[in-house]
């Protein structure tokens, strides 16, 4: 009796359809998880906030300009209440 693995006594021509079969499974698989996790969506996998590096929010940047003695305490808290009236509270904090 003659099936499809054997052909004339040897492996027939079907058998090179097992490797080509798996390279698209793998291919596929690949490819779908390329296009899922690579958008940039929230996950294990994605950064958490892309749209800005961390630290350079504009508190940050002011917290760092009083440190490094660029500006001064009063302009520090001025400066700080400027940005609490236009982007309300940091964090809900009271």
């Amino acid at each position: 009796m003659q099936t499809l693995a054997q052909w004339d006594g040897g492996p027939g021509p079907w058998i090179l359809f097992f490797p080509l079969i798996w390279a698209a499974v793998v291919v596929g698989a690949v490819t779908l998880l390329r296009r899922t996790a690579g958008r940039g969506r929230r996950g294990p996998w994605g950064p958490a906030d892309v749209s800005r590096p961390v630290g350079d929010s504009p508190l940050a940047v002011l917290g760092r300009r009083f440190a490094s003695g660029e500006i001064d305490e009063d302009e520090y808290w001025r400066r700080l209440s400027v940005l609490d009236e236009q982007f309300g509270r940091r964090g809900g904090a009271a």
